[in-house]
């Protein structure tokens, strides 16, 4: 019985491990829907100018700005994307 609830167990929170490290790796900044707007390529790697920025910006939502500004503030996500950090932090503060 008591192997059974060990092994009932380890599943249980393996599981819940397992979810809680997919959820937590989505970032605004690495999502092409959101971040499309912003660039002049497919690839995401040249972003439009300054005025056309500042358009894409004001058309977010102020909740998807926070996320934005949010991720921007990780260091690791900010050093993958620093022009576009950047540019986000001169928008949104």
């Amino acid at each position: 019985m008591n192997i059974k609830m060990l092994t009932m167990g380890a599943m249980a929170l393996a599981m819940m491990t397992g979810s809680a490290l997919a959820a937590g790796n989505t970032s605004a900044l690495d999502d092409p829907a959101k971040m499309s707007p912003f660039f002049t390529d497919a690839g995401l790697k040249t972003m439009k100018s300054e005025k056309d920025f500042a358009t894409a910006w004001k058309a977010m939502k102020p909740d998807e700005q926070k996320a934005v500004l949010k991720d921007c503030g990780d260091a690791t996500l900010n050093k993958s994307h620093a022009d576009f950090c950047a540019m986000a932090k001169k928008m949104g503060g």
